[in-house]
């Protein structure tokens, strides 16, 4: 009897899953199992960095197997972090934030699977190369952190407590929206269809240097606004969901071309602010 309810418990699970496949495909047409996956890891990393917000209690019998070094990893305030910790957070939050605003770019390349353009696997290597990229970035940044919190310059939530140093990233972020390399990043990540046939390779290998070059425009269009985490807070969850929408905005065409400019006065005003009130206390 136990291994025939058994037997009907993994059918069961097995029919669950089928659906959940079959919904993504409904609502993504084609490779249901790629979006699944991608929509998985963007929501494992903002549930992993809302843990890191949590007070974790560390078993004792933990340590036998190495757990508790594991979970002290993502258990460090920004202030205290070392390089490895600082990488991993990084390495989060751009899984969380920048991964969704590159969706209509991945979506584009998955609609080219239909003219055989582009096959399952190779839209995950697409995805892969884009991410590395990003990964690439969060070795800087985190040491850019620790930096910063050897001088004092960082309390717990990895939030600047220099009136300067905040001042200065908001005037940087908001220079850099009238750039030309930010005008021509945005503007490819704004025409995604133009990018992949202006740069197609064929193949694993090309969807590979594709997703790496996707990645470095989509990092000329927002390294500026990433670093600005080093004044809201790099451990706040609230700034990286307003930065994340505000990104995903800014890269769709008839919404992004309205807020991009408008966005660089706030920051410049924002940073002036800041400045004049630094000087103001000093």
């Amino acid at each position: 009897m136990f291994d025939i309810y058994q037997i009907e418990a993994q059918l069961s699970s097995k029919e669950h899953w089928e659906e959940r496949v079959k919904a993504i495909e409904r609502l993504l047409p084609g490779h249901g199992i790629w979006w699944l996956t991608f929509f998985g890891g963007v929501l494992a990393a903002w549930s992993i960095l809302f843990a890191m917000q949590l007070p974790v209690d560390v078993p004792p019998a933990a340590n036998d197997f190495g757990v508790a070094y594991l979970i002290s990893l993502c258990t460090q305030t920004a202030a205290d972090a070392g390089f490895l910790s600082a990488v991993l957070m990084w390495a989060l939050m751009s899984l969380a934030m920048m991964a969704p605003t590159a969706f209509p770019a991945f979506r584009t390349y998955s609609d080219l699977s239909h003219t055989e353009a582009a096959s399952g696997p190779s839209l995950g290597v697409l995805v892969l190369g884009y991410l590395v990229v990003w990964l690439g970035f969060s070795v800087p940044t985190a040491f850019l952190q620790v930096q910063f919190a050897g001088l004092g310059l960082l309390d717990h939530d990895g939030r600047s407590m220099s009136g300067m140093l905040n001042a200065a990233l908001l005037v940087l972020a908001g220079l850099y929206q009238f750039s030309s390399l930010k005008n021509a990043c945005l503007s490819a990540c704004q025409n995604p269809m133009t990018f992949f046939f202006n740069h197609w390779q064929p193949g694993l290998q090309g969807a590979l240097k594709l997703g790496l070059r996707l990645g470095a425009v989509c990092l000329g269009c927002c390294w500026a606004l990433m670093l600005l985490a080093f004044v809201a807070g790099t451990m706040n969850l609230a700034f990286m969901g307003i930065a994340m929408v505000l990104m995903t905005l800014e890269k769709l065409p008839q919404i992004g071309n309205r807020i991009s400019a408008p966005l660089g006065v706030f920051l410049l005003i924002s940073g002036t602010v800041v400045c004049v009130l630094t000087f103001t206390e000093l």
